[in-house]
């Protein structure tokens, strides 16, 4: 049900391609259009790179790009960073099929600047470690304890909303146990 659907194409020429389906605007000036299949919504979204992150949650902008490489360059984690083609498979640029096999959560990129563009990753990272089981990579955790303060700029809403999916994932009890520890030795390096 989480699928994120990308394409070169511009919003213009998504409506030319997909004239007989019904179409929302639900974020066209960043590139996402959703059309409605058999009843159920479908986002598509343009490839784009990512402008400077002033407010530490949202892009002042995006430009449309048609590099798939670039799109998936802008990603949080390593895991979210794939895409598959039907004809052409699975493109993996950062490492994803390896750190999903392996149970990890790695940034793409530096995690430090990953985590300054939006605090919310932050807490993304802890949600995948605790739903999925995952242990978070050593440079990528040591920038979730440094930049924490992060997640004041995060609306309340937004911070419930990601906090009780970690809270109740099967990996919970296990980070919870090594934070009373005393430190991140377990899963969260």
């Amino acid at each position: 049900h989480d699928w994120d659907v990308c394409t070169a194409a511009k919003p213009d020429e998504m409506r030319r391609a997909l004239t007989g389906f019904r179409l929302l605007d639900t974020g066209e000036k960043h590139g996402t259009l959703t059309a409605m299949v058999h009843g159920a919504p479908i986002e598509i979204t343009t490839f784009r790179a990512d402008g400077a992150y002033t407010d530490h949650r949202h892009p002042d902008g995006v430009s449309f790009v048609r590099g798939l490489r670039e799109d998936l360059a802008r990603r949080d984690f390593t895991v979210n960073a794939m895409a598959c083609h039907p004809e052409r498979g699975i493109a993996d640029y950062f490492g994803g099929q390896e750190d999903l096999r392996a149970g990890l959560i790695r940034c793409v990129g530096e995690a430090d600047e990953r985590f300054n563009e939006d605090g919310l990753r932050i807490l993304r990272a802890l949600r995948f470690s605790s739903v999925l089981g995952f242990r978070i990579e050593a440079e990528t955790s040591a920038a979730v304890h440094a930049l924490a303060g992060n997640l004041r700029r995060i609306s309340a809403e937004r911070r419930a909303s990601e906090l009780c999916k970690p809270l109740l994932g099967d990996g919970a009890a296990r980070n919870a146990a090594c934070a009373r520890r005393g430190g991140n030795a377990g899963r969260l390096s």
